[in-house]
C-alpha cells in the first residue's frame, strides 16, 4: 500500500529513541493551465468531478486568457485571416480541437 508515490515517507524518532518510518498521504496540488502554467481559478481540489471543472470550453485545462486566445485563433482560421502554420505548436492542438467541434 505504501509503495506508491501518493504517500509521503518521513522518518520520526519516538520518545523511546527508536527510528520509525511514518507514512502520510500527500495533498493535491492546484491545477495549472496547459499552456502558460498559471494556476486555474474557480477550481477546487476537493469534491467531485463537477466541482473540479468549469462548464466552458477547455474548462479545467486552460486559464481564461489562453482560452480567449485559442477562440480568437480558431475564428480567424475559419474566416481565412490566419493560417494554421502561424500558430505555435503548443496552441495548435487546442485550436484544432476547437475547430473540429
Amino acid at each position: 500500500m505504501y509503495r506508491s508515490h501518493s504517500f509521503k515517507k518521513s522518518n520520526k524518532i519516538t520518545k523511546t529513541g527508536r527510528n520509525v518510518v511514518r507514512y502520510k498521504r500527500g495533498k493535491n496540488s492546484m491545477p495549472h493551465c496547459g499552456l502558460c502554467g498559471a494556476e486555474l481559478n474557480g477550481i477546487s481540489t476537493k469534491g467531485g468531478k463537477s466541482r473540479k471543472t468549469n462548464s466552458r470550453p477547455f474548462g479545467g485545462v486552460l486559464c481564461a486568457n489562453c482560452t480567449g486566445n485559442i477562440i480568437k485563433f480558431g475564428s480567424r482560421i475559419e474566416r481565412g485571416d490566419m493560417k494554421l502554420d502561424d500558430i505555435s505548436i503548443r496552441e495548435r492542438a487546442f485550436v484544432l480541437q476547437l475547430v473540429a467541434h
